[in-house]
């Protein structure tokens, strides 16, 4: 998962960590908050909420980077 830009999607549309925590179901908003420090990795369930609240494709969000290096190990071979 691509941390900063999670981050940098939430911040670009305004939306706060509590605004986020809150409409995950996070009584807190560290709860949320961990997810963007690398603290805790969200379930999958979680990783769409969080897709759909921001509007960005799930897999764009969380696995941007898997997919790039799936991309270039299918050129190499």
């Amino acid at each position: 998962m691509t941390l900063q830009k999670l981050r940098e999607v939430r911040l670009a549309q305004g939306k706060s960590q509590t605004f986020m925590a809150k409409k995950l179901g996070y009584k807190y908003p560290s709860g949320y908050a961990n997810i963007e420090m690398g603290r805790t990795k969200p379930s999958l369930e979680k990783a769409k909420q969080i897709s759909e609240i921001l509007g960005v494709d799930v897999n764009e969000l969380f696995f941007e980077q898997l997919l790039h290096n799936m991309s270039k190990t299918k050129e190499v071979c």
